[in-house]
């Protein structure tokens, strides 16, 4: 039996679930507790209320489907958007880079031979499944980073960018290897798309910043996410790396002073574009913030928690995030030297993995067992992350009472 709500109904849910997120993101900052793990668990207890109360529910499936492309796009800007290219940090970037190529290479390669053993499948097919789940979460690391240091922090927010665009690239070329005869021709194709997508991003971007430079009055920035959105959704009918076009225009516009410089400076005006930058940053925040919670929220609506029952689901879940956990741990080490605490535990997985899951044509499904195993790791992946961050913000303040401590020590000592 479905319910009959009228519109009044569903600005009350639409608004209720606002509100109910935005306190979910305070007490994530306090706790340390991911706000999405928080709103995953909202989903299922809306779930499993409607099915013992006998109340049927529409199938939300296609709507998580647009939501999540659309807050994928969101989350790529917006971290772009933080993204600073200067001298100073060259070696951070490339630090980060370097991380997230070789975490991911190493988890996904690593987790397809595991589970080709085990289930009797070919590798190939089997990482349509691990590379999504080798992917860091930046819908839910950018969030809940604030009270780390500046550097951990600034190489948390690169890492886990580069790991959602690695990824999301990755994934496409292996589906299209997949379903190709000729390889060698696929390879060639995707090289040459990904060179194609960045020299029109390049153009794009400077073309958007000079026009919209020019565009005054209400809704421009509203306009500039639509064209976004549509040169997204263009660029992947003509099988495009169109997430690039999203990342370059962010970066081109955060760093206008680097790339509209020497005879490109006449053509901006600094107070114009850095009034647009402003404006962008926070509208694209607000935007993410309400397509995540959605998101989340409609995902765990959608899930069964009855396949974490499942032994095989469990087995396979825990060997990927012993995977995860040890590359990770020898990567950062390498990188960052000893100090790799709390980010070695920072590692979730959550948007991206659930949108390339959904992404897997119908005739590549190995088996419904992956859904289950999807969720096991998204869920143990953010309680690792919520132990870990509740672990450091728990060891930080000790240390502050340790310094207080020390401080009126010390002024006692002098009194005497």
């Amino acid at each position: 039996m479905l319910l009959a709500l009228s519109s009044y109904h569903y600005i009350i849910i639409f608004s209720l679930t606002i509100i109910i997120s935005y306190f979910f993101n305070l007490y994530a900052k306090k706790s340390g507790v991911p706000a999405v793990l928080m709103l995953i668990g909202l989903g299922v207890l809306i779930n499993y209320s409607l099915r013992f109360s006998g109340i049927g529910k529409p199938d939300l499936l296609p709507i998580l489907e647009v939501l999540g492309v659309t807050g994928l796009i969101l989350i790529v800007l917006e971290a772009a958007l933080d993204l600073h290219l200067l001298k100073e940090k060259f070696s951070l970037i490339t630090r980060s880079f370097l991380s997230a190529l070789i975490a991911f290479v190493a988890t996904s390669y690593l987790s397809a031979l595991t589970l080709s053993f085990l289930m009797g499948v070919e590798v190939l097919n089997v990482l349509l499944y691990t590379i999504p789940l080798s992917i860091l979460s930046s819908a839910i690391i950018l969030p809940s980073i604030d009270d780390l240091s500046p550097d951990k922090k600034e190489f948390m927010i690169y890492e886990s960018t580069f790991s959602d665009i690695i990824g999301i690239i990755a994934f496409y070329a292996v589906l299209t290897v997949v379903g190709s005869n000729s390889s060698g021709a696929v390879y060639g194709e995707v090289f040459g798309n990904l060179a194609l997508t960045i020299v029109v991003s390049v153009f794009i971007s400077y073309l958007l910043i000079y026009v919209f430079q020019k565009i005054t009055g209400h809704g421009k920035l509203f306009l500039l996410i639509a064209i976004l959105l549509l040169l997204y959704s263009v660029g992947k009918l003509f099988h495009l790396s169109s997430l690039i076009i999203i990342l370059i225009f962010g970066v081109i516009l955060n760093n206008y002073n680097v790339f509209f410089g020497g005879d490109f400076k006449k053509f901006i005006d600094l107070k114009k574009v850095a009034s647009v930058l402003e404006d962008m940053k926070i509208i694209t925040a607000e935007s993410a913030f309400v397509v995540r919670t959605f998101f989340f929220i409609i995902f765990g609506w959608s899930v069964y928690l009855g396949t974490l029952l499942d032994l095989k689901v469990v087995g396979i879940g825990l060997i990927i995030i012993l995977l995860i956990y040890l590359i990770r741990g020898l990567i950062l080490f390498l990188f960052n030297g000893k100090n790799i605490f709390p980010e070695i535990f920072l590692a979730p997985r959550g948007l991206i993995t659930i949108l390339l899951f959904f992404a897997i044509p119908e005739h590549l499904v190995l088996g419904k067992e992956f859904h289950g195993i999807l969720l096991f790791v998204i869920i143990t992946s953010c309680l690792i992350m919520t132990w870990s961050m509740i672990s450091f913000k728990n060891q930080s303040l000790g240390s502050e009472k340790d310094m207080e401590s020390d401080e009126v020590s010390g002024d006692n000592e002098i009194v005497d």
